[in-house]
């Protein structure tokens, strides 16, 4: 089997519903989390995700992890492994890159649609046209050299970044928004929706109306990524 190496930063910020698309593509999941496992050889697995968290790039003074872990992607990025980033995960192989994360003028959480570039469209994104994805953070990239946008919102320009076939950094969770489980993600950031002025209540009911589509949608998208990998 392939193996597919899940980096998580928070359990309930998981692999969604991309852990069914990746197992039936013949991966073999390994599970392990920032701070407490140790990085492999960036080289060895077959595919890399790095999920979603509530620190930053930025914060390596603080949380040595993410220091740690953008200096690992550099030397897998550099080599052209296959390697998928979602939002912090997202983040962190832009920085790998050389490219700018900083925080925004104001924080991005709810469902909404991308508007998707010509790049966007013609790829995996495009299974995602017109979809209302989850976007949940307060930090935002710079497109990486040599890489091309994809995705944009109006309170974010890079919503998405391909270099070639083998490197995705989306900046918003196509994994996730269903519920029972997105009640993990209620819970759990409770804090930071209370600061926000965010009602779990709103959420929750985009997350009823958009929930489904965008699992499908997502899991579409993903797919397509796979089958464009094994070329």
């Amino acid at each position: 089997m392939k193996s597919a190496l899940i980096q998580r930063h928070l359990a309930f910020e998981d692999l969604g519903s991309f852990a069914a698309v990746l197992r039936d593509a013949g991966y073999q999941l390994h599970d392990i989390e920032a701070a407490v496992d140790p990085l492999p050889d960036p080289l060895e697995p077959d595919l890399v995700v790095v999920l979603g968290g509530p620190i930053g790039v930025n914060d390596g003074a603080a949380f040595p992890c993410m220091t740690e872990e953008r200096d690992w992607l550099a030397m897998r990025l550099a080599a052209d492994c296959p390697t998928l980033g979602i939002c912090l995960g997202a983040q962190l192989m832009a920085g790998a890159l050389g490219a700018r994360v900083a925080l925004l003028a104001q924080k991005e959480i709810g469902f909404a649609p991308l508007t998707l570039t010509a790049p966007g469209r013609a790829g995996p994104l495009g299974q995602l046209a017109d979809i209302p994805v989850l976007h949940w953070h307060g930090e935002g990239f710079e497109l990486p050299a040599g890489a091309e946008r994809l995705a944009a919102t109006p309170a974010c320009e890079a919503q998405g970044f391909a270099r070639g076939r083998n490197i995705l950094g989306l900046q918003f969770h196509p994994e996730a928004g269903m519920l029972p489980d997105f009640e993990r993600w209620l819970i759990g950031h409770n804090t930071e929706l209370a600061q926000a002025g965010i009602a779990p209540e709103a959420l929750r009911q985009d997350a009823k109306a958009h929930g489904l589509a965008l699992r499908t949608a997502g899991q579409a998208m993903q797919k397509q990524w796979l089958r464009e990998l094994d070329g």
